[in-house]
Order: C-alpha cells, then structure tokens, then sequence
C-alpha cells in the first residue's frame, strides 16, 4: 500500500474512533461508503480540471502505474485481489516492459557470448 493511502487510512480509522481494526466496515456499518468516495473523488476531478473517471478507471490506472513502476506482476495481483496471475497478465500484459523483437535481441545478446567455434555445442548445452 502507498505511504500516502496507508497514512490516509489509519487518519481515517482513528478518527472513526472504532478500535475492531477494520477500516472498512465494523458490525455491518460502513465506515467508508463507496457511493460517497466515488461522489467526492468526481468533485476533486472536477475542481483540479482533470479528467473525471471512474473508480473502476482509478482501479486500471492504479495497475498501470504499479506496472510502470516495477512491480512484479505476482505482487500485482495480490494488490489487485486476482485469485490468480493469469488474471492480471491476460489483462495488463500488453503494458509489461518488453516485447517480441526486445525477447528477441536478448536472446541474441545471449548467444552472441557463446565463441563462435563452440557455438553448436554452447547452444545444445543451455
């Protein structure tokens, strides 16, 4: 969690006055309501002239900067709740770093190490 949501929760929580240790709901009472969070997240936007999205939209921005950042995809999917990795690379596999002609140029840097004269053998043996 990033130190500007986890110091923003735990204001939260402790303003709730609630000590259970959950944030988002105790005994059935939302302490933070998804409908209001989605109304004052609109109301920022709109004050600081960004583009209003919604928070599904905050949600694949989130991975996406993860991505960028360099968060192996594995801690990418326990932030994002997939039940598993395939989930999050089906979905944000297109935006990981690299592709088919860099696979490529890494193989070839690879090979290119391997003398020429033991070349055949190098290869059999990797």
């Amino acid at each position: 969690m990033a130190k500007v949501l986890r110091s923003y929760l735990a204001s939260a929580k402790l303003s709730s006055g609630d000590r259970s240790g959950l944030i988002f709901s105790v005994d059935g009472v939302k302490v933070f309501d998804d409908r209001k969070v989605a109304l004052q997240a609109q109301a920022s936007w709109r004050k600081h002239k960004l583009p209003v999205i919604t928070l599904h939209e905050a949600r694949h921005t989130f991975a996406s900067l993860m991505i960028r950042a360099g968060v192996n995809v594995k801690a990418l999917a326990t932030y994002m709740g997939h039940s598993s990795i395939t989930i999050t690379l089906d979905r944000y596999g297109h935006l990981l770093p690299g592709n088919e002609a860099e696979a490529a140029d890494l193989l070839d840097a690879l090979l290119a190490v391997v003398p020429d004269r033991a070349q055949g053998n190098a290869v059999r043996a990797l």
